[in-house]
């Protein structure tokens, strides 16, 4: 007779308790209960060394792949500090804290994912894509306000961020209280004396340092006077800076959507050590899991403290921009810029009809002297 799983302990005490009455011989039994005598023998010993008659697990006593509790509980204490990394950035922050023996980032994405740490929106939210990127360090500086928040004073705050393009390193983070020239002149002096100049920065077209319709800013000639390219993305295309806007977003999430901020210092003291987190502590996927301060060199161009009016050589044709920030070529006025006012420009001809409009090292405008207008201002380095 089969011995069906839901009788199978009682179909073994009968045998048992037959096999002891030694009425019939073990090769009857076996017969009788369509068993080995293995399996007979087997059962015989664990009864009588007081073992249980049920099925033993099947689970390997001894599991060399299986990750220690003592592991993954500080996989999952480092998670509920950093809420926003996943596997790989686990892995890789505590190698460089010195832990060693870790699970593969398939195991710990498994230990995150049977904990409820990961949702399917939020892996494919952090699905990497390619961008492009600068090859060295100090290339190009992305500069950007983070969208302005209230505090609970009340106040709004205007997060300036800068970010170096190829190592993603945070250059800036400052809680400010608006968007005005003068402060944000300030807080670039500072960081031009600490990490030097780069060689071109890109901005939007907005306030401080964009100025749509009206031409050039103060802030365009400024980086000119100090020989650094000011560039400007394409109006209403974001993605331009899209480091810097993925910064914003980690920003976001780890910051400004866990903690209520009191006034600008209460601001200011959180934005300080997230952004020393984000340098120092946070792999980065882009680096192949290395920190950006390990990426990150300071610039060999030093800050120029009071830059001067470019120089020219002699014999160039030079134009003034006259008091309402207009040039004059050939009898007819082109505007370029109030903030160009009293500046000399050199005019550069490229054939009969076409010129450059230059201000020191840079061009700054394209100029059909036929057409009479003016068909470009963007500005390139020389």
């Amino acid at each position: 007779m089969p011995w069906e799983s839901k009788t199978v302990e009682k179909r073994r005490q009968e045998f048992i308790l037959e096999a002891i009455q030694k009425e019939k011989s073990i090769s009857e039994l076996c017969r009788e209960y369509e068993i080995s005598r293995p399996t007979a023998y087997k059962w015989l010993e664990r009864f009588h060394n007081g073992e249980s008659l049920k099925d033993k697990s099947h689970e390997a006593k001894f599991k060399p792949k299986k990750t220690p509790i003592e592991k993954e509980e500080l996989i999952l204490d480092t998670r509920a500090k950093h809420p926003t990394w996943g596997p790989r950035k686990l892995q890789r922050f505590l190698l460089d804290k010195g832990y060693g023996e870790l699970p593969a980032t398939s195991t710990i994405a498994d230990i995150l994912k049977r904990n409820d740490c990961i949702t399917p929106e939020s892996s494919e939210a952090h699905t990497p894509w390619k961008r492009f990127e600068k090859d060295n360090p100090n290339e190009m500086w992305q500069m950007d306000y983070k969208g302005n928040f209230e505090l609970c004073d009340g106040t709004r705050c205007f997060p300036l961020t800068i970010l170096d393009d190829c190592t993603r390193y945070s250059i800036c983070l400052e809680a400010k209280d608006n968007e005005r020239w003068v402060p944000l002149k300030d807080s670039l002096q500072r960081v031009f004396k600490e990490y030097g100049l780069p060689k071109s920065i890109l901005c939007d077209n907005g306030n401080p340092w964009g100025s749509v319709g009206r031409g050039y800013t103060q802030f365009d000639i400024w980086m000119m006077q100090m020989n650094v390219l000011p560039i400007h993305g394409r109006i209403l295309h974001p993605q331009t800076q899209g480091k810097d806007e993925r910064f914003h977003r980690t920003l976001k999430e780890d910051v400004l959507k866990r903690t209520f901020l009191r006034d600008l210092t209460h601001a200011q003291n959180e934005f300080d050590k997230f952004r020393y987190c984000y340098n120092n502590e946070r792999p980065h996927e882009s680096l192949g899991l290395k920190v950006p301060a390990k990426c990150y060199k300071e610039s060999k161009q030093k800050y120029i403290r009071n830059p001067k009016e470019p120089e020219y050589e002699s014999g160039k044709q030079l134009r003034k921009v006259n008091y309402k920030g207009y040039i004059s070529i050939e009898r007819h006025r082109y505007f370029l810029s109030d903030s160009f006012i009293d500046k000399y420009i050199e005019i550069v001809p490229i054939d009969e009809k076409t010129l450059y409009l230059c201000y020191g090292n840079f061009i700054i405008a394209k100029v059909d002297t036929e057409e009479k207008l003016i068909i470009s201002k963007k500005i390139y380095r020389r």
